[in-house]
């Protein structure tokens, strides 16, 4: 069990650090609305194929994007249940946190 929920908890860390970077969330934006290849991601973002393939590696480590290869072209495209694994994260805390009053360390008047 506690294997387990580790694993979840750097899951998690990845896919909120790869979603920390402006980049990599324009790139998330772009992929909302279709595949892409890496030529039209680079086109848009107006970036070299190097720095766009460092975030797009990033990305894939967290498991939120995917990529298929057709020919000499790699597509890119978004994994929704990874989006939707981090939102189930964040929502646990909505629901089963208590929301508890602040309190004061004893030396605070």
């Amino acid at each position: 069990m506690l294997q387990a929920a580790t694993t979840t908890i750097f899951q998690m860390a990845a896919g909120f650090h790869a979603l920390s970077d402006p980049l990599r969330l324009q790139v998330v934006e772009l992929l909302r609305e279709r595949e892409l290849c890496v030529c039209e991601l680079c086109e848009q973002l107006e970036v070299s194929q190097s720095k766009l393939s460092f975030h797009l590696k990033t990305l894939k480590e967290a498991a939120l994007v995917r990529s298929r290869q057709e020919g000499r072209w790699i597509y890119y495209s978004l994994n929704l249940p990874q989006f939707a694994a981090l939102e189930q994260y964040l929502a646990e805390y909505r629901r089963f946190s208590p929301m508890l009053p602040v309190r004061r360390c004893q030396d605070d008047p």
